[in-house]
């Protein structure tokens, strides 16, 4: 009874202007109801129809605001912005419609004008339910949003409408794969795949542990008539890092190290540009993203092609963290990739780092779990049965890419470089179902040291967690084991219900594939719980914001690019780190080469007069850098979210 009456205490509304801080994630109410949960260390201060809540460095605000009856979606976030920053003024790039969901009978994305010197993340989400709008406005540092992106979901996820009860399948009545089912899952993929251009996909469901059904939809590449099937190979980019954290639980249970154990005393050249952070991190924490490090992938898709595996850890040397250990989600690749690395030097001391690894992946997980169709070998993932990958080009038409740009990811492989098939992904997965034991009855790995993987370490939002390479979450009341993987023009994912013995693995070979992944799971649970139909109306909805995003995108680019723009620009610019980019003459137009990226140069007028170039190739990942000149010589400026790359003309 106290600890209902805590709760209860904890869900009640909060007086106006009366501003909180919260010691853990807490649910509360709006005056009117609405249903949120406040993040742990955010203060919130409640103003009239306004929850405005301040991440902890105070420059990130988020304001949910119950605007009330509304002509629109835009109309709403605008009343929404005049009582949150009346003087804010900001231009709407694009309004893009989300699928209704979660108690709102509508919801749209609003995107707004920023430019680069701000820095910022500027942005709305409409939401309504019944005749009244709610409008949650996000405004402030974008550095801070990025490594606070948990909480912010937390905000945006948990927010529902006054006594809206959330669908729960909890001890509801399953439903195994039967034959119609599968019919039901295989027809919603297909149909799903074309609405929302995806040429290929590889698919497999499981039941009771076993596959009930594993092949391919669609074809492997635009204008070619060979169909995807059960061994396509695909890149499963960052499924990589699960695999390599099995590879350490193995070795857990050889003796050889200990999740406990201090990665120095394993491998004595490891260092972060913290040495705090370096005595402090744990076999266990390499791949939690809860170190503090933040991403900084810019580093390799920048640099040159031919480092070896060793420079993963030269990267991680000078990396510096940007929160507080353990305190926040924060996604590392490098990290990932040194925990692989870590496992194959304990495996094959006496071999180089990435031999080391790849014979230790290949000994102690692929050929056990056989799994024939996967590796590291870039000329066998790229020959006979596979999928090429594809990207919306600049105007908007699904487009057949090289795959040269993914070669980034071999000098850091154990984060993202695995070729694999949905049959081998499909042993992968009955793995997780069977706590380690292989689909033949044999028992490849602890049970102890397999769950180690699932672990919660850091929060990712409501009801969802990392471990090591996994993700743990509760969907509409069922456990799942999850976890993504994304490069250009592939991405991949799986779905364990661990209490049942279902899943799912889904391969694509589109960067617009990830828009069919939860809707996947959406539809896997409706069809083993008999749930409220939908999955399918998330689908229209994600292709429609695909084609008005990359309509707007378009909209701002000068094609082909600024004359005087592009004839001030330098042939080869610098970084102080070494990092290269030259811009050359092809076809009658200017051609830029940074790194593993390269494609036409186009121009884009900022918001504040300031220019940038672009490059203009098909797929997701390109150069956005900035103009500008420094000491008398021309600049160009690459930002992530917390990273600056700056290049200097070389003379």
């Amino acid at each position: 009874m106290k600890l209902a009456f805590a709760l209860a205490l904890l869900a009640l509304p909060l007086p106006a202007m009366a501003q909180t801080a919260a010691a853990s994630d807490t649910p509360r109410t709006t005056v009117s109801g609405l249903a949120y949960i406040q993040p742990r260390d955010w203060t919130q201060t409640v103003d009239g129809p306004s929850t405005i809540f301040a991440s902890p460095e105070g420059t990130l605000k988020i304001a949910v605001v119950e605007v009330g009856p509304a002509a629109n979606a835009g109309a709403a976030a605008a009343a929404a912005w005049s009582k949150f920053a009346p003087r804010a003024n900001r231009v709407v790039r694009l309004v893009s419609p989300a699928a209704p969901g979660d108690g709102w009978d509508e919801r749209a994305n609003i995107a707004y004008e920023t430019s680069p010197n701000e820095r910022a993340t500027v942005s709305a989400l409409a939401l309504r339910s019944g005749t009244a709008w709610t409008v949650i406005v996000t405004e402030g540092s974008e550095a801070v949003a990025n490594k606070r992106s948990s909480a912010m979901g937390l905000i945006s996820e948990s927010l529902r409408p006054a006594g809206y009860q959330r669908e729960n399948f909890a001890n509801k009545t399953v439903h195994h794969l039967s034959p119609e089912r599968i019919k039901l899952l295989r027809d919603f993929v297909a149909e799903s795949a074309r609405t929302l251009d995806v040429p290929g996909v590889g698919l497999a469901l499981i039941d009771n542990g076993k596959v009930v059904w594993q092949g391919g939809i669609g074809v492997r590449a635009l204008g070619s008539p060979e169909p995807v099937t059960a061994h396509t190979k695909f890149m499963i980019a960052s499924n990589t890092k699960g695999m390599a954290t099995l590879l350490l639980s193995v070795l857990a249970d050889e003796g050889k190290l200990r999740w406990d154990q201090k990665v120095t005393e394993l491998y004595p050249p490891f260092r972060l540009g913290s040495d705090e952070v370096t005595r402090s991190v744990e076999v266990r924490h390499l791949v939690c993203a809860c170190t503090g490090l933040p991403r900084k992938d810019y580093a390799f898709i920048l640099a040159d092609s031919g480092a070896p595996a060793s420079d993963t850890f030269k990267q991680l040397a000078v990396t510096q963290p940007t929160s507080k250990f353990g305190e926040l989600f924060q996604y590392n690749n490098l990290m990932a990739s040194a925990a692989g690395y870590l496992g194959g030097h304990l495996a094959y001391p006496d071999m180089e780092l990435g031999a080391g690894f790849d014979r230790a992946m290949q000994t102690r997980i692929f050929t056990p779990l056989k799994m024939r169709d996967t590796t590291f070998d870039l000329r066998v993932g790229e020959s006979g049965d596979w999928a090429r990958p594809h990207g919306y080009s600049v105007d908007g038409r699904m487009t057949l890419m090289s795959n040269s740009f993914n070669h980034l990811i071999v000098p850091h492989r154990p984060a993202g470089g695995v070729w694999s098939s949905v049959a081998d992904m499909a042993r992968y997965a009955q793995l997780e179902i069977t706590k380690g034991v292989t689909p033949e009855g044999k028992r490849l790995v602890s049970e102890a040291n397999i769950l180690e993987r699932r672990k919660h370490n850091v929060s990712l939002g409501e009801d969802a967690w990392y471990g090591m390479g996994l993700m743990d979450r509760i969907e509409s009341g069922v456990h799942v084991v999850t976890h993504g993987g994304t490069l250009q023009g592939y991405h991949s994912n799986f779905y364990v219900l661990p209490d049942t013995g279902i899943g799912a693995v889904i391969l694509t070979n589109a960067d617009s594939g990830p828009a069919l992944f939860q809707p996947l799971l959406r539809r896997l649970l409706e069809v083993v719980y008999d749930g409220k139909p939908e999955a399918a109306q998330m689908i229209a909805p994600a292709a429609a914001q695909q084609k008005a995003s990359t309509a707007a995108r378009r909209s701002r680019l000068t094609i082909p690019g600024d004359p005087a723009v592009l004839a001030n620009l330098a042939a080869h610019y610098r970084s102080p780190d070494g990092l290269n980019m030259k811009i050359s003459d092809r076809n009658g137009g200017k051609w830029l080469t940074a790194g593993f990226i390269e494609g036409p140069v186009v121009t884009r007028r900022n918001a504040d007069g300031s220019v940038s170039i672009v490059s203009a190739g098909p797929g997701s990942i390109g150069v956005d850098a900035l103009v500008g000149t420094a000491d008398g010589k021309r600049t160009l400026a690459i930002r992530d979210s917390q990273h600056e790359y700056l290049y200097t003309e070389a003379l």
